[in-house]
């Protein structure tokens, strides 16, 4: 049964407080005296300890000293051998890479120098022969040509309107010219007396 269920009366409560603080009473200077133990002894192990780890440590300092002695050409020996070994293979590379890459880039770098050249200036006789150029010269030259045509019809057709005039006789003349009526009727010219 638990005590949950049980039903308090003030003497049982009072006498488990009673058993409680007897238990504290004992309790506290148990604790005390564990604590001081504690302290003894790490002071004591402190003291203990102290001589055998500066005993440890002068143990092994010629030790450490004789292993360093030992070790530094032995690591001096291992760089030198690695040294050796990767110098050639280092050089090798570089062939290596001179050999298939440099062309390449090589080449790479030319081609976009090329693409990013600007055109050389035309100058002389190659302004001459661009073709924009020739293409306005042609332009200009066709235009010359069909003014003059027009100027050229127009003038023939004034010379051939004057020459008319002067070949063909006034109105008043061709009134009293009987053969100036005569040929005015078929297109033909004829003399009097024919």
């Amino acid at each position: 049964m638990s005590l949950i269920k049980t039903k308090r009366t003030t003497a049982g409560v009072a006498a488990i407080g009673a058993r409680a603080k007897d238990a504290a009473a004992q309790a506290v200077p148990m604790g005390k005296r564990a604590g001081t133990t504690a302290v003894q002894g790490a002071v004591g192990a402190k003291d203990w300890a102290a001589p055998r780890v500066q005993d440890a440590k002068e143990w092994a300092a010629p030790r450490v000293q004789d292993a360093k002695e030992w070790a530094a050409p032995r690591v001096q020996d291992a760089v030198r051998g690695a040294r050796e070994w990767a110098a050639p293979r280092l050089e090798g590379a570089a062939d290596a890479v001179t050999t298939s890459v440099a062309p390449k880039v090589s080449s790479a770098l030319r081609s976009t120098a090329s693409q990013v050249r600007p055109a050389p200036a035309k100058t002389g006789v190659r302004r001459l022969l661009d073709w924009r150029w020739l293409l306005g010269m042609g332009a200009v030259v066709a235009a010359a040509g069909a003014t003059a045509a027009v100027a050229m019809r127009r003038r023939y057709a004034n010379a051939t309107a004057d020459a008319k005039d002067a070949t063909e006789p006034d109105d008043a003349e061709q009134a009293g010219d009987p053969a100036a009526d005569a040929s005015s009727v078929n297109g033909r010219v004829t003399t009097p007396g024919s």
